[in-house]
């Protein structure tokens, strides 16, 4: 009885964030079906929420990103494989990425509510260096503190990181104040996202209210085109990454030890909180500990096979729903450099997926008071199945990672269980 207790009250408070919010869309869902346009009354409370998450994202993403470079001391001589670890962590988002646009080419998403006439941002305009200036870099240092010049801002920060880690001594003070400011802004963040399902349920009342009930069924579409892509690359290119890690005995042991991971996964919601559990798993494996040290804990934050599948699809979603083209080859090409954006940007911070919603509709130019809305709903749904990828795949990285390091025998050798 106990046990059962504690199990239930574990998952109570690894999902409490993700039920409130479900509970602020279905409230607001059926204000708006009652009440009709007259809930737009309330729509202030939505957009209140919003104007507060703009405000703090810039400093936000400052601080995490140079932060994380500036701490970066004790890795920097790792040397080769850390290369590895990245080059292998890349690819594999990537291959994510590109099996969820596939999955979104064969099964288009089809949007029959637009939700804004209104003409997108003429962000970027003139010749194609023009272009790319205007995208990574601003001419000014107060230009850097607008949200639509959010790829500037993670280009600067990321050079700030590395000129406080290459400072040595002399830079010491300012690498804590970035950690110190990285910690505050965490917080800030979090005192934001507990309004979240007042603000969420009051936007989807609002556009419930306007739309009506079908409005449903724009996000009953996404959602079931992700979860099946999704369970098919956890499934199959597991098994492929498994199986060219270690054979056929590669994919045997790796899908032996992955049960309790999977679960932790998909229990906690958190791929931090999967770290152990990963780590016990990569010791059964017989992964060498200064790989496993390495690429676990280096995983959790940077490698995100479930995020970069969600940015897609959220992505895809946004440009149904304003009634434009997400097939052209630009804007598939900037889809995935987003996404390989994200899976680094968003590791470190609290419900950092929303930061990566709004550098994705930031970098293509929709209205983010209606665009963010949507993608937070999407992206709240989808986090359970997107953890499981982003928290499982760093295990089979793992083993991948020690193939390239070790050579082809290292599973043998170690006699893995």
């Amino acid at each position: 009885m106990n046990l059962n207790n504690t199990r239930s009250g574990g998952f109570l408070k690894n999902y409490k964030s993700i039920l409130l919010l479900l509970g602020g869309i279905l409230a607001g869902s059926i204000l708006g079906l009652v009440f009709g346009k007259d809930v737009e009354v309330i729509k202030p409370l939505g957009d209140i929420f919003l104007n507060l998450l703009f405000t703090a994202i810039i400093p936000l993403l400052f601080f995490t990103i140079a932060s994380s470079i500036a701490s970066l001391e004790k890795t920097e001589k790792l040397g080769k494989l850390f290369g590895i670890v990245i080059g292998v962590f890349l690819t594999t988002v990537l291959i994510s990425a590109i099996l969820m646009i596939v999955g979104v080419l064969l099964f288009p998403i089809q949007q029959d509510i637009i939700i804004s006439k209104i003409p997108l941002e003429m962000v970027k305009t003139g010749s194609a260096g023009m272009q790319i200036t205007q995208l990574l870099t601003a001419n000014d240092f107060f230009e850097l503190l607008s949200r639509k010049n959010m790829l500037a801002l993670i280009i600067f920060s990321f050079l700030i990181g590395f000129a406080s880690l290459h400072s040595g001594e002399k830079g010491k003070d300012f690498s804590r104040f970035l950690n110190s400011g990285n910690e505050v802004m965490k917080q800030l963040l979090h005192l934001i996202m507990k309004i979240a399902p007042i603000g969420l349920g009051a936007y989807f009342a609002y556009q419930v209210g306007i739309f009506g009930p079908q409005l449903f069924g724009a996000y009953a579409k996404p959602l079931g085109l992700y979860y099946a892509v999704c369970a098919f690359y956890f499934v199959v290119f597991f098994s492929l990454y498994a199986f060219l890690a270690g054979g056929t005995l590669g994919f045997k042991v790796f899908w032996r030890n992955n049960i309790t991971p999977s679960l932790t996964a998909l229990g906690t919601c958190s791929s931090i909180a999967t770290i152990p559990a990963n780590l016990e798993g990569a010791e059964q494996i017989k992964i060498p500990v200064h790989i496993r040290n390495m690429v676990i804990p280096l995983g959790a934050p940077l490698h995100k096979d479930g995020s970069s599948m969600s940015s897609i699809i959220k992505i895809a979603v946004i440009f149904a729903m304003f009634g434009k083209d997400f097939t052209d080859p630009s804007t598939l090409l900037m889809a995935i450099g987003i996404t390989v954006i994200v899976s680094v940007v968003e590791g470190g911070i609290p419900n950092g997926g929303y930061i990566g919603e709004i550098l994705a509709i930031t970098v293509y130019g929709f209205p983010m008071e209606q665009a963010l809305p949507a993608a937070m709903i999407i992206g709240t749904l989808v986090d359970p199945m997107a953890t499981l990828l982003n928290a499982n795949g760093d295990l089979v990285s793992a083993m991948l990672v020690t193939r390239i390091a070790e050579g082809k025998k290292w599973l043998s050798e170690k006699g893995a269980i």
